[in-house]
């Protein structure tokens, strides 16, 4: 990896999650991408605690975290916890580059603040080509309605697919 470029863009896709309706990292896969221990972390985010209001940090609850954990085959997540991560909302990851100020965490949160513009550059771009297949739909006659069928199809996302992960995201179940 090149000095420009720190973290891949992918790996931090794979690191944002849904969770409360909204998207997240959750504070361990942050330290990890700051290569700091999750307890300095937390700790930096505490001296700091007024720069994270609910709406930027909230801590999963044990049910929370036992849902995400049993959604992972294969869960890096092992060993026994005293407390459940904290997930961070675009805002609170931004907050962060205030608290942690080496020169990784910088370059870091720089590639996680352009991944979550990325993503919704992406739901825009897919809510706007369906309004289009819609209103075209509208324009024209019957003889096209199969094409518009089949476009909508690959636009939707099927039900069983839901519950993966999907471009890096990862949906809590209900």
């Amino acid at each position: 990896m090149s000095e420009k470029e720190v973290i891949s863009r992918l790996d931090i896709e794979h690191k944002i999650y849904i969770l409360r309706g909204r998207k997240v990292m959750l504070s361990m896969d942050i330290a990890s991408l700051y290569q700091v221990e999750p307890k300095v972390l937390i700790q930096a985010i505490k001296r700091n605690i007024d720069r994270f209001p609910s709406d930027f940090m909230f801590q999963l609850t044990k049910l929370e975290f036992e849902n995400l954990k049993s959604q992972f085959v294969t869960s890096s997540w092992g060993g026994l916890r005293r407390a459940t991560p904290y997930a961070f909302t675009e805002q609170g990851t931004a907050m962060l580059s205030g608290v942690l100020k080496s020169k990784r965490a910088i370059k870091v949160n720089i590639e996680i603040m352009r991944v979550f513009a990325k993503l919704r550059e992406m739901i825009i771009t897919h809510s706007d080509l369906q309004r289009k297949i819609n209103e075209m739909e509208k324009k024209y006659n019957q003889s096209f309605k199969i094409v518009f069928n089949a476009l909508r199809e690959l636009l939707e996302t099927p039900k069983i697919e839901k519950s993966k992960r999907r471009i890096g995201i990862q949906e809590e179940n209900k």
